[in-house]
């Protein structure tokens, strides 16, 4: 019976929201002007701001839909949810207090709005939740299920149907598969060890008409692409969802994105989130606003740091060193000097040093020893590492060393958070020894990044490295970039692979 209300969900929702809005700003009021908890200066009666009230429930509704917050809850995860409501939030706010405005209409004192957001996101957080866990418990119980049938056997559907095994309160229930007339017993074998076989694709209506059926996941081979339209067709004359999953599917993306061109589909083989121009130009804007109160706000620190760099040794207070950016672009990245830079009384025996770094493969594993292609004077530093200055192992191992590369982010070179830049003979190397590793450069390269805030830095694993940059780039948004920036501050800027 649960099938039929789908829409009665949605709108349920939505009638709990509005509510939501209202006891909201009534009870942020109430905790203001009437409980004597806080202080106030005077105030406006509340039949004054009851237009505005009013007005903001609908504002709210849009916000809510904008937001994604009537989507379907069964496959969203925590922090898809959450991310959802603060949006919403967001964009509520902004359109009731620019209707407000417009309108003329009274505001909102400052301390009731802040009142309103907490009480409002708490509330919208409680009821989605109770919703979700009531829904949850049905689906498992076995209500309010969606029923799957597939057609074709492959890796894919096998881990489709895994996923579906391990949550079930997402509430899909995989009824069986359909297999071509040509499939081996081979494939017959595998696909009963994991669901019933229902019959051929020949008899698909006879199932359809038979069974109770939401989707239909289409996974056929291209040799048996002959067969798609009349699978096609079929679904369509039951009216039944059908999805298909590519016989490419592996060399997809995890969030591949479809277009159209002159009434032809496209798969983006590899979309990028900061692609799109509205994303890009926002991270940008806050790059630039970020490094630049850095700059400011820093620069006795900047001025402390370059005296103890000029103090230690002789040589520029600035390293200089070619790295790849975005689309492959060469640009000069800076850091403090923290090493020798020719070789004198005061210098070490055997610390010669032409250039530094802190990044690399992991010289400890054979498969990812140092290449021998990599001229003398490039190799990665060394935990007590003799070229070292003074104050140059403080400076690396606190990252300190890194600060003058928001001066790149402030120009344009790099961004604030991204996957780290290499150097242009590593990456000729790289780009043929780890897969993928050219991805990173469709992205601004940053001082910190999601590899870095999971440990992959200095000298580590370039290809488990690349792992998390791939991940970071195709799954980017404004909650993962926070969830870096917060992470890099509790970790503060002390690794044990910084040296």
């Amino acid at each position: 019976m649960f099938r039929t209300y789908q829409v009665f969900w949605n709108r349920l929702f939505q009638v709990f929201d509005a509510c939501i809005v209202v006891v909201s700003f009534l009870v942020a009021w109430w905790l203001k002007f009437d409980s004597g908890w806080l202080p106030y200066g005077g105030n406006s009666p509340l039949r004054v701001y009851m237009p505005a009230i009013l007005i903001s429930v609908p504002l709210f509704l849009v916000a809510n839909w904008v937001a994604g917050m009537y989507k379907p809850m069964r496959s969203r995860g925590f922090l898809q949810e959450t991310s959802a409501i603060v949006r919403s939030l967001v964009v509520g706010l902004l359109l009731v207090m620019s209707l407000l405005y417009f309108l003329h209409l009274a505001q909102f004192p400052r301390s009731v709005l802040v009142l309103f957001a907490v009480i409002y996101a708490l509330l919208v957080y409680a009821e989605h939740m109770a919703i979700r866990g009531t829904l949850r418990m049905l689906r498992t119980r076995g209500f309010n299920k969606k029923f799957v049938v597939v057609v074709g056997w492959s890796s894919a559907v096998q881990r489709f149907v895994r996923s579906l095994e391990e949550h079930p309160w997402f509430g899909y229930h995989v009824l069986g598969c359909v297999l071509p007339e040509d499939a081996t017993e081979e494939t017959v074998e595998s696909l009963t060890a994991s669901m019933p076989l229902l019959s051929r694709i020949g008899e698909l209506d006879q199932v359809l008409s038979n069974q109770l059926v939401d989707h239909v996941l289409i996974s056929l081979p291209r040799s048996d692409s002959m067969v798609l339209p009349h699978v096609l067709g079929t679904c369509e004359a039951h009216g039944v969802q059908s999805l298909i999953v590519p016989d490419y599917f592996d060399m997809l993306p995890a969030r591949p994105r479809f277009e159209t061109f002159a009434g032809m589909p496209l798969i983006d083989t590899r979309y990028v989130p900061l692609d799109d121009a509205v994303n890009a130009t926002l991270k940008r804007v806050f790059d630039v606003v970020f490094s630049a109160l850095v700059l400011l706000f820093l620069s006795p620190l900047y001025l402390a740091i370059a005296v103890a760099v000029k103090a230690s040794s002789r040589g520029p207070i600035f390293f200089r060193q070619e790295r790849i950016g975005k689309n492959r672009r060469a640009f000069t990245m800076y850091k403090f000097r923290t090493m020798y830079v020719e070789q004198t009384a005061e210098i070490p025996p055997a610390a010669t040093v032409l250039t530094e770094t802190k990044g690399g493969l992991n010289p400890s594993s054979p498969a990812e020893a140092l290449p021998p292609a990599v001229p003398a004077g490039l190799g990665w530093t060394r935990p007590d590492d003799p070229r070292r200055t003074r104050i140059g192992r403080f400076l690396r191992r606190t990252s300190l060393d890194e600060l003058p590369q928001f001066w790149n982010v402030f120009i344009g070179d790099m961004s604030v958070i991204g996957p780290r830049p290499e150097r242009p003979q590593f990456v000729d190397i790289f780009k043929d020894e780890v897969p993928k590793y050219m991805v990173k450069h469709r992205v601004r390269p940053g001082i910190t990044g999601w590899a870095q805030v999971h440990g992959w830095r200095g000298d580590t694993s370039i290809a488990e490295r690349i792992k998390f940059d791939i991940d970071y780039i195709e799954n980017w948004s404004w909650s993962l970039d926070a969830r870096i920036f917060a992470r890099t501050l509790a970790k503060g800027f002390v690794d044990e692979n910084a040296y």
